[in-house]
């Protein structure tokens, strides 16, 4: 084990003690945005520099890697993200709806046909060597060309990256491979940039983030010190920490414990009967991410496959469902009820569209009409986030009550999607995404061609996409928008029954954690 991080069996010897549970329930912190401190949260001091925050994700064990092209976890992204720096983030609040970070902005040509971007000025790598534009353009098409996880490849499938016309060191155009209203929000959403020329991701690689990475084991954890070149956005302070120690952890309980063992100063993503046992512990405090910023948790129907290849049994699905059940029983009612659309709270998210209600006998009639009664399928699922197999179970008893027979596969913590292209193939899947705007999520998941949609082709959806995104007229761009949403929600193969919160344990000590769609260690402290 190298010098700097705790091995992770450490970590559950030294706070194997059970938490006390909690007598009645957990009193909640909410997270009313990004940057924002809990409105229930106690006062917090005025932070200051110095100390090395050490916080818990769920990893992918042995597998971790350092390419966060192909890495799946939270815990990869976290990672990447505290070492490379980011175009921005995706935020509602904000006038672009993005927030900047090694961007000064994006400008939108009035016809959508291009976009140009302008990088701020003095940003340095860590081996001392100045950002430029290129080192962005080429960050942005390295998924096409050392190969990446699908949702990465969004900005790629928008803009013209070869056509791209730099025109100094920090300004260039990129042109859209057709009219695009909603690019910064691709650009913006989980890019990260490295140097131009960059293919192998190793751990001295010169970096342009807040943090520098000095230590990595994979399964184990790693270490950073700050990056003193790094130059904060406007208005944002330059990172307060010294050192940061995220740690790959995947059982929740053994985060809790290694929080309040004084072993970690933040857990994160906890289960629901792990935050309301913490939420009695001296010194912590637990904070609850709000609508938009929450995880949705769904099921994929393969409609190649049988018994999915008849509309019937797809809607029976739906409807056997019971998602309040879910929301109440595995979640204690912090959670929100899903209506088989991503994207909630996000605007343009067709919130007027009737709630799909629990129905089982009409479930059950609809399974009978397609002779498929007493049906095997797997459903594969796993850990990845808090509430994912304990929601699946009770799917799985929803289906059992209207005359399915599911057998539940559960993968290991960091194995559902380490290999994507297997997930991709799976008869019945569970699966959750981290929140997205509402037509990055359809591109990433559902138009034609994505790897992820599960035999899910529907070109006249596509075309109403095409519209919402390419029009240079706001009214239009809405109807087709609101329509491609009542499609997918009729016809769709997602099975969408709940948001869960991202649930954080904190040290008293902890301020300032960004939520982007992970945690952001750029401006927190512990002092």
């Amino acid at each position: 084990m190298r010098a700097g991080l705790i091995d992770r069996r450490g970590f559950l010897r030294a706070g194997g003690a059970a938490l006390v549970a909690a007598a009645g329930g957990v009193v909640l912190a909410n997270c009313a945005g990004p940057g924002t401190a809990p409105a229930s949260a106690p006062t917090p001091t005025a932070p200051a520099s110095g100390g090395t925050l050490r916080a818990a994700f769920v990893g992918g064990g042995a597998t971790e890697t350092l390419n966060h092209l192909m890495g799946p976890t939270a815990l990869d992204y976290v990672r990447a993200r505290a070492r490379h720096g980011a175009l921005g983030a995706v935020d509602p609040a904000q006038p672009d709806g993005v927030r900047y970070d090694l961007l000064a902005g994006i400008d939108i040509a009035p016809d959508l046909s291009s976009y140009t971007l302008r990088l701020r000025p003095g940003l340095v790598f860590t081996d001392g060597s100045p950002v430029t534009i290129r080192d962005i353009v080429y960050s942005l098409n390295a998924p096409a060309v050392l190969g990446s996880l699908p949702f990465l490849k969004n900005a790629i499938a928008a803009f013209d990256l070869a056509a791209a016309r730099v025109q100094d060191d920090l300004t260039a155009v990129l042109p859209a491979r057709s009219p695009l209203v909603d690019g910064r929000l691709l650009l913006c959403q989980s890019n990260l940039v490295f140097k131009e020329g960059t293919t192998q991701f190793t751990a001295d690689m010169p970096t342009c983030g807040p943090f520098r990475m000095t230590t990595f084991d994979p399964g184990q954890g790693a270490a950073f010190v700050r990056h003193d070149g790094y130059v904060p956005p406007p208005g944002a302070p330059a990172p307060y920490l010294d050192g940061l120690e995220l740690r790959s952890i995947g059982d929740s309980d053994a985060r809790a414990n290694a929080l309040t063992g004084g072993q970690l100063d933040y857990a994160d993503d906890l289960a629901l009967t792990t935050a309301r046992t913490l939420e009695a512990a001296n010194g912590t405090s637990v904070v609850a991410t709000e609508v938009p910023a929450v995880n949705l948790l769904s099921f994929a129907l393969n409609v190649r496959q049988a018994p999915f290849d008849d509309p019937r049994v797809v809607e029976a699905f739906k409807l056997a469902v019971d998602r309040q059940g879910i929301v109440d029983t595995v979640f204690f009612g912090r959670a929100v009820v899903g209506n088989d659309l991503p994207s909630i709270g996000y605007p343009g998210y067709a919130a007027d569209i009737e709630q799909r209600p629990y129905d089982p006998d009409r479930a059950r009639d609809l399974l009978q009409q397609a002779g498929v009664t007493g049906a095997q399928v797997t459903l594969t699922t796993g850990p990845e986030i808090p509430g994912m197999v304990e929601t699946a179970t009770v799917y799985a008893e929803n289906l059992r009550a209207v005359g399915v027979d599911v057998r539940i596969a559960e993968l290991p913590a960091g194995q559902l999607y380490s290999d994507f292209a297997a997930f991709t193939q799976l008869q019945f899947a569970g699966g959750y995404n981290p929140p997205q705007p509402v037509l990055t999520a359809y591109l990433q998941s559902r138009r034609a061609g994505s790897p992820s949609n599960f035999g899910f082709d529907r070109p006249d959806i596509d075309a109403l996409v095409a519209t919402a995104r390419s029009s240079t007229d706001a009214a239009e761009r809405d109807r087709a928008l609101a329509q491609a949403q009542r499609l997918q929600w009729a016809e769709g193969n997602s099975v969408i029954p709940v948001f869960k919160p991202n649930l954080s344990g904190r040290a008293g000590s902890v301020q300032g954690v960004l939520y982007e769609p992970f945690a952001n260690f750029a401006t927190a402290s512990v002092r």
